[in-house]
């Protein structure tokens, strides 16, 4: 179900969209120095905003947590050496009014942030009858909803300009990104709210310059608006995440392999081909549609069975082994095995509740 929201289209926002829309600076504010310089490596390339940290929520205390209040005229001014507007993250009332004092362009709401609905509303609150562009990071936890009341409590206040912020979702078990990041919510997140500027950080999904370049072209083949990637005059002496920035120059290198895909062609054969695989694809669906309803009749049988013998709904050795079955015949037909565990975790969740409804009286 659609969403409605009162929003302002990305170009009505107030300055140059360039395509794609980046979004390019360091981490963190860290000296006036280091920001001008960091500034003038990015001043000849296609960037739409300058970004900086200046208060920095961290994880523990006694790590780098910002300069504070007076690195935001270092931004305003380093916005002027590249030419851009600027923006940085808010957290509280306090930062939003500093933050509007100085003239700062942009704001953005991080994700320990967005987890919070109280600290969201004050944000909200504090922003009532300014015209200022805001943008929203998903909250750490994988909670579509968390994310979408923070758009929602912001647009009540009367904000129009606002943007999602895909940055990857923290995990309890091991990847290679420093955050996953679980694409179908944002996807779920545009075809809930269709005509929502979504930007991808793919410098706090990767943790890694490593992977940076892979990151931002996927969401971009996703159709995401832009990208948010942290740029250092000498990222390996930054005084928060090091590892996943880059320099200007690196910056300008990964911007100029970037591709932007069409969403359509004009091409007849390409036309034509396209929607006979669709039909191909519609007709599985149906089939596939069919064969859950036909699977899942058999688990409120089995549900009868068990109620009436006394026995267990869940039964752990039995999953054990379809699980790894499956998982094994997905990998034979070349399925990865985190698709195949995610479906059958949600077959089995949808399968018990069928047991559970065979099993009343």
């Amino acid at each position: 179900m659609a969403i409605s929201l009162n929003l302002a289209p990305l170009v009505t926002w107030g300055f140059p969209i360039k395509e794609p829309f980046v979004i390019a600076g360091p981490c963190s504010a860290e000296s006036r120095e280091q920001l001008l310089a960091t500034a003038e490596g990015l001043a000849g390339l296609p960037i739409s905003l300058l970004r900086a940290g200046i208060w920095k929520p961290r994880t523990r205390p006694n790590s780098f947590e910002g300069v504070g209040a007076p690195g935001l005229a270092w931004l305003k001014e380093a916005g002027e050496v590249a030419g851009v507007p600027v923006t940085t993250e808010v957290a509280s009332p306090q930062h939003v009014e500093e933050a509007l004092n100085a003239g700062i362009d942009v704001l953005w709401v991080g994700a320990r942030t967005t987890v919070n609905p109280f600290s969201v509303q004050a944000i909200a609150d504090a922003l009532k009858g300014v015209d200022i562009p805001v943008l929203v990071k998903n909250p750490i936890n994988p909670d579509i909803e968390l994310w979408i009341g923070a758009l929602e409590r912001l647009n009540q206040a009367g904000l129009t300009k606002l943007g999602a912020i895909h940055r990857g979702f923290s995990s309890y078990d091991q990847s290679k990104y420093r955050n996953r990041p679980t694409w179908r919510i944002p996807i779920e997140l545009r075809r809930r709210i269709p005509h929502l500027p979504i930007i991808c950080d793919p410098s706090h999904i990767s943790g890694n310059r490593v992977l940076l370049f892979g990151v931002a072209q996927k969401a971009l083949d996703l159709t995401f608006d832009g990208l948010m990637i942290e740029s250092h005059v000498n990222p390996d002496a930054a005084l928060s995440d090091a590892k996943q920035q880059v320099t200007p120059a690196e910056l300008g290198r990964l911007m100029a392999k970037l591709e932007v895909k069409r969403l359509s062609s004009d091409d007849d054969a390409y036309k034509a081909r396209i929607d006979d695989l669709r039909r191909q694809i519609d007709a599985l669906d149906v089939q596939a549609i069919e064969l859950l309803a036909q699977r899942m009749n058999i688990a409120k049988e089995i549900g009868f069975y068990k109620k009436i013998n006394n026995i267990a709904i869940f039964q752990p050795e039995r999953w054990k082994e379809t699980i790894s079955s499956r998982v094994e015949s997905g990998k034979s037909k070349g399925l990865s095995e985190e698709f195949v565990m995610r479906v059958y975790q949600l077959i089995h969740e949808e399968s018990i509740r069928h047991q559970e409804a065979g099993g009343v009286e």
